[in-house]
C-alpha cells in the first residue's frame, strides 16, 4: 500500500471513530492499521510500544510517518525491455513456462546473470532449476516458500545386501529403525510433542523480530520432522565408482540412508510473511514479476529476512541430522561418510561482470551448488537413482547444477494420469518397497533422471549412485482427514 493510500485508511478510520464519538483505543483498530503497512518488525514493535504508552493518536501518526517516508516504489517500477542472456542447460527437457518465467526473472533491474537447470519446470516467480544472480538484493520467492529444502546421505560401513531379503531380522530392523524415528504427515500427524533438543532452538536465535519469536513454537514441535509432499527418508545402497574420491570411500557398494526436507513451517512462515512485505513496498511492479519482488539487503525488511533465512537454514539442517541419528542408532550403525546440501538457498557469492569479480546474491531455488570440488546430492525418484556428485565450477552455470529429475506432470495430472497397478508395477521392478506416499510422486510423474544428469555432464561429476529399495514418505491424507495443530503452531509448508 503506498504513503497515499495509506493516508486515506487511517483518515477513513478516524472519521469513523469521530462520528461514533468514541476515543480510538480498540487495539484492533490499531492492529488493522499495522497488517495494512509495510512496516519492518522492529517498526511494528516501536508502534505497538506508542499505542501502549501514548495511545492510538500519536503511534498512528507515527505509522503514517514512516509509511510516508518509504520509498515510492509502489509507483511504476521499470523492468528491462529484452532479458539478459543466460545458459540453459537440457533445453529439450524444459517446458515452456519455464523459459517465460526465467526470461521475466531475467528483465529485473536488480538481475546480474542467470541459469536453467535441465530439470526446470514452473514455480511461483523464478522456475524450479531457476538460478538468478542479483545485486545486494534478495528474492524471498526466488529462494521457495520451503527455505532451505535440502539432501543429506549418511554412508555406512555393511554390505547393502540385507536390503534383498524382506524375510530377515536385519531387513526387519532397518525398517522399524526408519518407522520409529521418522515423522511425516501435515496438521498433527507431522508432530511432536518437543521431545527432541539441539541447539538449533536456543532461545536467544529466535528474538530478533517478532515473527522469529511467534515461530520457536513451531520449531519445537517440527524439529526432527520430515512433513509432506516430495519429503521422504529411505534405505538404499550407494555403489561408489569414482577412485580417489572426496569421501575417501573404496569403490564398492554400501548401505546408505537418504533423507529429503526443509524447513517446514518455520520456512513457509518466514516466505509467505517476506514475500508479501516485498509485494506490499513493491506493488508498482508489473504482474508478471510480482512474486520477484526483492528486499534491497541495506535495508531493514532485508537483513531481517536474510537473518530469519539463515535460522530456517540451521532448522532444516537440524531436522536432517536428528534423523539420521536417531534412524542409525536405532539401526545400530555408525556412518563412515556423509554428504549434504541446500536446494532452495540465497548465497553471497562472487562473479565476473565485464571481466571484473562481483558480489552477488545468488537464488538457487532447486538447483544444487556445484562450485569446484563442492560435493552434493541430486536424487531421482522412490525408485530411481541418485547420485553423489562432486562440483567442477562451471561459470556460466553459476556454479549450479540440477537438484533432482524435476517434475513433468503437475500433482493433478500425476493423479488422473498414474494408476496404482502401474505405479507398483513400477517399484516392484526395481526392489523397492514403499511405505506410504501418493500417485502424485510416483516416479512416472518426473523427467528421467538419466537424461537430466547427461545434460550438465560439465558441470558435475559422478561419485556414485544411490539406489533406494525401502522408502518412507507422508501418506496422502485429504485435508478434512487431518488433526489440528496445538495453537501457535504453522500448519502449512513447501516442498
Amino acid at each position: 500500500m503506498n504513503s497515499l493510500a495509506y493516508a486515506i485508511l487511517i483518515a477513513i478510520i478516524h472519521q469513523r471513530q469521530e462520528n461514533s464519538m468514541e476515543t480510538p483505543t480498540d487495539s484492533k483498530t490499531f492492529d488493522t492499521l499495522i497488517k495494512q503497512s509495510s512496516l519492518t518488525s522492529q517498526q511494528r514493535k516501536t508502534a505497538w510500544d506508542i499505542f501502549k504508552t501514548d495511545g492510538y493518536i500519536k503511534a498512528a501518526a507515527y505509522v503514517q510517518k514512516i509509511t510516508a517516508e518509504l520509498p515510492s516504489l509502489a509507483e511504476a517500477v521499470a523492468i528491462r525491455g529484452e532479458p539478459l542472456p543466460y545458459r540453459v542447460w537440457g533445453r529439450e527437457y524444459i517446458d515452456e513456462a519455464s523459459f517465460e518465467q526465467m526470461n521475466n526473472a531475467m528483465r529485473l533491474p536488480v538481475s546480474v546473470a542467470g541459469a536453467l537447470m535441465p530439470d526446470a519446470h514452473k514455480g511461483y516467480g523464478l522456475p524450479i532449476g531457476g538460478v538468478l544472480a542479483t545485486d545486494n538484493a534478495v528474492i524471498p520467492y526466488a529462494v521457495g516458500v520451503d527455505i532451505a529444502c535440502r539432501m543429506m546421505l549418511t554412508v555406512y560401513p555393511v554390505a547393502p545386501d540385507v536390503l534383498n531379503h524382506p524375510e530377515k531380522a536385519e531387513y526387519a530392523l532397518l525398517k522399524q529403525a526408519l518407522l520409529n524415528n521418522t515423522i511425516f504427515g501435515a496438521g498433527a500427524d507431522g508432530l511432536h510433542e518437543g521431545k527432541y533438543d539441539h541447539a538449533v532452538l536456543d532461545e536467544s536465535r529466535w528474538q530478533t523480530t517478532d515473527l522469529l519469536r511467534g515461530l520457536r513454537k513451531t520449531a519445537i514441535y517440527q524439529l526432527g520432522t520430515s512433513g509432506t509432499g516430495n519429503h521422504f527418508v529411505e534405505w538404499g545402497s550407494v555403489h561408489i565408482a569414482m577412485p580417489d574420491n572426496p569421501l575417501h570411500l573404496p569403490e564398492g557398494d554400501y548401505l546408505a540412508l537418504l533423507s529429503h526436507s526443509g524447513s517446514r513451517g518455520v520456512g513457509y512462515k518466514i516466505a509467505s510473511y517476506y514475500s508479501d512485505l516485498a509485494m506490499a513496498q513493491m506493488a508498482g511492479l508489473p504482474e508478471v514479476v510480482k512474486h520477484l519482488a526483492w528486499l534491497m539487503l541495506d535495508s531493514e525488511a532485508g537483513q531481517e529476512y536474510w537473518d530469519a533465512m539463515h535460522l530456517a537454514g540451521d532448522f532444516a539442517s537440524a531436522n536432517h541430522h536428528i534423523i539420521h541419528e536417531q534412524v542409525a542408532t536405532a539401526a545400530g550403525l555408525t556412518p563412515i561418510a556423509a554428504v549434504e546440501n541446500h536446494h532452495n538457498f540465497a548465497w553471497r557469492e562472487t562473479v565476473l561482470q565485464n571481466h571484473h569479480p562481483k558480489e552477488v546474491i545468488v537464488h538457487r531455488k532447486g538447483a544444487t551448488p556445484a562450485g569446484r570440488g563442492v560435493l552434493g546430492v541430486i536424487p531421482g525418484t522412490m525408485a530411481d537413482p541418485g547420485y553423489i556428485v562432486v562440483g567442477k565450477g562451471q561459470p556460466e552455470s553459476l556454479h549450479s547444477a540440477s537438484h533432482g529429475g524435476g517434475r513433468n506432470m503437475s500433482r493433478t495430472q500425476a493423479k488422473k494420469t498414474i494408476t496404482k497397478s502401474d505405479h507398483a508395477a513400477y517399484l516392484e521392478k526395481r526392489g523397492v518397497r514403499l511405505i506410504d506416499g501418493g500417485l502424485d510422486e510416483a516416479p512416472q510423474a518426473y523427467k528421467r533422471i538419466e537424461q537430466v544428469i547427461g545434460a550438465q555432464q560439465d558441470l558435475v561429476d559422478l561419485i556414485g549412485q544411490f539406489q533406494p529399495r525401502l522408502v518412507r514418505m507422508a501418506s496422502d491424507t485429504p485435508p478434512w482427514k487431518r488433526k489440528n495443530v496445538p495453537e501457535g503452531v504453522v500448519d502449512a509448508e513447501g516442498d
